[in-house]
């Protein structure tokens, strides 16, 4: 389990296909804190360190995986969102995240707001029943509130410490993000769902 409070960010040094699965090199400050079989969330997708370097650590996503996120377009150069299994025996900052991605949106707008951004994205509509106004939603492993929700799309409005420790401000128009929707919701929705 994560929080969707983004810790450190790392930066892809290699990717390579071994099979059906990509391995994915990642360069992190803290890669001697890690241990072989450790949780990390890579923008917001929970997979396994498989190998530890001196300053690098490798794991590795498998075809479900990147069918489901946006992890199989990575190239080295980019920067990742990383955030360590949550510890039970501190605050939640942000909310429950499973590091299970269910699926990508598109960014379709970003702009400044005198010292803020705001940020609107398109959703696949499958999903709008697990979005609600003022509900979270996890970003390429960030924690957000959502406002003006529509069938197909939100907004999440930044603050500049957000922009400035996370990927986020990265993102153009265009690009892809991994969105993993509220525990909370999945739950209520398969309970309506098994009732009806």
């Amino acid at each position: 389990m994560f929080t969707g409070i983004i810790e450190t960010s790392g930066e892809v040094i290699a990717t390579r296909q071994e099979g059906g699965n990509l391995v994915i090199t990642i360069q992190t400050p803290i890669a001697g804190e890690l241990k072989v079989d450790q949780s990390v969330a890579h923008n917001g997708v929970c997979l396994t360190v498989t190998n530890i370097g001196h300053d690098t650590f490798d794991t590795v996503a498998v075809a479900e995986t990147l069918q489901k996120s946006n992890l199989g377009q990575l190239t080295p150069g980019q920067q990742v969102n990383l955030e360590r299994a949550m510890v039970f025996n501190g605050r939640i900052d942000g909310h429950l995240v499973q590091g299970h991605v269910d699926s990508t949106g598109e960014c379709i707008s970003r702009a400044e707001q005198d010292g803020s951004w705001l940020f609107r994205f398109r959703y696949p509509a499958t999903f709008a029943g697990l979005l609600v106004e003022k509900g979270s939603i996890c970003l390429n492993g960030i924690s957000l509130t959502i406002f003006d929700v529509t069938n197909s799309e939100f907004s999440v409005a930044i603050i500049p410490y957000t922009y400035e420790h996370t990927n986020i401000q990265y993102i153009q128009p265009g690009d892809s993000v991994n969105l993993e929707f509220d525990i909370l919701g999945k739950y209520v929705a398969r309970q309506l769902a098994v009732r009806s």
